[in-house]
């Protein structure tokens, strides 16, 4: 069976098993996005311009984040548990085939969460924004790499241990990334581990695809935290005990 058609057919096997669950994680991301946007907004008496773009556009990156770092992996753990793992790795498909394909149906439930986020924050904060054509494929690449990360993780911690790691992140990248506030408001120490960790590049890039400025770093840096989460992925999957 060809590549492509093993992803088709994978990518509708996995439209079907989630197709309950899936309209549950869109609202939670969109819910989770437009919470940022509007709570966030209550600390700050004052939102200048500068704090409303970090809002408006920090808000779908962290819901982005969310269904790629936290429901993807969950639902993985939730899988060996219950045994259907096991039963698509005897599927006759090439291992990334099955990989690209659960990573496009939560991309795919991720995307609504975005556009009504952002829908919120241009009337929240009367905030003009200027897409560029970079928009969706800022988008893609920050779903992209939260969702091969998430599914390295699920695949090399045990399902007990996923939800806690997962909610660590959550927790990391709410209160102490650089994504709805400028990296500069941190401690040096921990601006120099941010240098490394792909989370204030992936607002970066929505953040000037949204309000102008572009610039290559956060791209190569998240395709290079993509493709470790893919390689790692992928040599867990193949690994026999």
């Amino acid at each position: 069976m060809s590549w492509l058609r093993s992803y088709a057919l994978l990518l509708r096997w996995n439209a079907l098993r989630l197709r309950f669950l899936l309209p549950l994680f869109a609202i939670v991301s969109a819910g989770l996005s437009v919470g940022i946007i509007v709570g966030f907004a209550y600390l700050l008496p004052d939102v200048d311009a500068t704090s409303a773009a970090f809002l408006a556009t920090g808000g779908p990156t962290i819901g982005l984040i969310t269904v790629g770092l936290v429901m993807a992996p969950n639902m993985v753990a939730q899988s060996k548990l219950q045994g259907s793992f096991e039963f698509d790795q005897t599927l006759p498909v090439p291992p990334l085939a099955s990989v690209a394909a659960g990573v496009t149906v939560w991309i795919l439930g991720a995307l609504p969460g975005l556009v009504l986020s952002l829908v919120v924050a241009a009337f929240r904060f009367d905030l003009r924004l200027d897409p560029s054509p970079l928009v969706i494929p800022a988008a893609l690449l920050v779903a992209l790499t939260a969702t091969t990360l998430g599914y390295g993780l699920a695949h090399a911690l045990p399902p007990a241990a996923v939800g806690l790691v997962t909610q660590l992140v959550v927790f990391v990248t709410l209160m102490f990334s650089p994504v709805n506030f400028p990296v500069d408001r941190l401690p040096g120490w921990l601006q120099a581990v941010h240098v490394v960790l792909p989370f204030q590049y992936m607002a970066q890039s929505v953040r000037e695809s949204l309000v102008g400025g572009i610039s290559g770093t956060p791209y190569l840096v998240m395709g290079a935290w993509c493709l470790a989460g893919l390689v790692v992925t992928y040599r867990l999957i193949v690994r026999r005990p």
